[in-house]
């Protein structure tokens, strides 16, 4: 009675570990396809025609308008502030014509006539004194000196980025955790069969050396 109990919960552990492995497996498949479909194809999209370029400052200057952004300073605070558009043109080495700054795509894509955005605080003047803060810098800081930039000819020929948002690393992150759980749970469930296996063949032995 005893030994029989104990080969079920042996056999139950064994089936658990196969249902793991699938889980796993299933998981690692799903995120790379989830991944593949929704994040990392636009992301190699917007690589695939740019590349890396040497930018110059060639202006930089506030325009009149003024745009909304949205503020929390607690559970039931929110609110809408504005700031002012800062641009900041550059010439780079790929091409004469200006093109304009960006921090990243994300701000190209969140407000495409603006090179900055500031934090959104509640006060339109502490707005104002951070984009003031962010021209100081351009003008006085970096002037004439060269600096690295991101282009991308066939999407947004007219601007520029300071830095990627999907840079070598983040891509790298999107292929590695999905593979690493696709392949622990293939190892699951080669060592749970093998243990499996193994089992078996050690019963079947014992018995004929019984019989």
């Amino acid at each position: 009675m005893a030994r029989s109990r104990a080969a079920y919960e042996y056999t139950e552990a064994e089936d658990k570990s196969m249902r793991l492995g699938f889980l796993l497996i299933a998981a690692g498949l799903l995120s790379l396809l989830g991944l593949g479909c929704c994040w990392l194809r636009p992301a190699l999209q917007e690589r695939g025609g740019g590349g890396a370029a040497n930018c110059t400052v060639l202006a930089v200057r506030q325009l009149g308008e003024r745009f909304a952004c949205s503020f929390s300073c607690g559970a039931a605070c929110r609110g809408t502030a504005r700031y002012p558009c800062l641009q900041v043109l550059v010439r780079t080495s790929r091409s004469a014509a200006p093109a304009l700054l960006h921090e990243d795509e994300r701000q190209l894509r969140t407000n495409p006539k603006c090179s900055y955005i500031p934090p959104c605080a509640r006060d339109d003047q502490e707005n104002s004194e951070n984009v003031t803060y962010k021209q100081k810098y351009w003008k006085e800081k970096v002037g004439s000196q060269p600096f690295t930039c991101y282009f991308n000819q066939h999407l947004r020929p007219d601007d520029v980025m300071l830095k990627r948002t999907h840079d070598e690393t983040v891509l790298l992150h999107c292929f590695l955790w999905p593979l690493v759980t696709f392949l622990v749970g293939v190892l699951i469930v080669v060592l749970t069969a093998c243990a499996r296996s193994l089992a078996a063949r050690a019963e079947a032995i014992k018995k004929k050396k019984h019989s």
